[in-house]
C-alpha cells in the first residue's frame, strides 16, 4: 500500500466531507488534497487526472475566493444557490467538448491507459467542480455519477485505496446533495441570496 496515497485518501476525505456539511474550511483542505493527488495519478500513469488535480486547484481557489465575497460571507456554512439554466447549460457544452480534444490527444500523444474513459471524467468533474465552486447544490449529483465510474477504473488500475476513497466519496456526495437541500439558507440571509440570485440571471 502507497502511503502517499493513504495520506491523499485521508486528506481528500476530510475535504469533501467539510464541502458536504457546507463548512468554511473545506477549501483549504481541498487544496492540500489535490496538491497530495496530482503526483499519485503521475506515479499511475493518469495523466488526465494529474492534469486534473492542478485544475481542481484553481477551482477551488476560485470557490474560495467567491465565498468570501459573496452575500453570507461571514458564516460559518456556505450558502447554497440554485442556479440559471444558463449556469447548468454551458458547463456541459464545454465539456463535451473539451473531453473529446483531450481524449484524442492522451491517446495519440501519451501512454495514458485510459485515454478516452478518463479524458470524459476528467471533463464531468470539472463541472462538478466548478459547480461546486459556484455553491450550486446539483453538483452532487455530477459527484455522484462521476465517482461510481472513478471506482471501477481505481479497480482495474490497482490503486484499492483510492477506489475505497471513491466508494466513500459516493456516499458523501449523497450526503452532501440531502445536507446542501435541507435548511440550506440561513433565514438571515434570505434576502442577501435572493439579490444575489437577480444578479446572475
Amino acid at each position: 500500500m502507497d502511503p502517499v496515497e493513504l495520506v491523499a485518501a485521508l486528506i481528500s476525505a476530510i475535504a469533501v466531507w467539510l464541502m458536504a456539511v457546507r463548512h468554511r474550511l473545506c477549501w483549504p483542505a481541498g487544496l492540500v488534497s489535490v496538491i497530495v493527488y496530482a503526483g499519485v495519478f503521475v506515479n499511475a500513469r493518469l495523466y488526465s487526472d494529474a492534469l486534473l488535480q492542478g485544475v481542481f486547484a484553481a477551482l477551488l481557489v476560485y470557490g474560495w475566493w467567491h465565498w468570501m465575497h459573496s452575500p453570507g460571507a461571514g458564516a460559518a456554512q456556505l450558502v447554497v444557490r440554485s442556479g440559471s439554466p444558463r449556469e447548468y447549460a454551458i458547463p456541459l457544452v464545454l465539456a463535451a467538448l473539451g473531453a473529446a480534444a483531450l481524449g484524442a490527444g492522451m491517446a495519440r500523444f501519451t501512454d495514458a491507459a485510459l485515454p478516452w474513459l478518463d479524458a470524459a471524467l476528467t471533463a464531468l468533474s470539472l463541472v462538478a467542480q466548478f459547480w461546486m465552486s459556484r455553491r450550486l447544490r446539483a453538483n452532487w449529483l455530477m459527484w455522484i455519477g462521476v465517482d461510481v465510474v472513478y471506482t471501477g477504473v481505481y479497480v482495474v488500475k490497482d490503486l484499492p485505496v483510492t477506489a475505497v476513497l471513491y466508494v466513500a466519496f459516493i456516499v458523501l456526495a449523497v450526503l452532501g446533495w440531502r445536507r446542501w437541500g435541507a435548511g440550506a439558507h440561513a433565514p438571515a440571509l434570505t434576502a442577501a441570496l435572493t439579490r444575489e440570485r437577480e444578479s446572475v440571471q
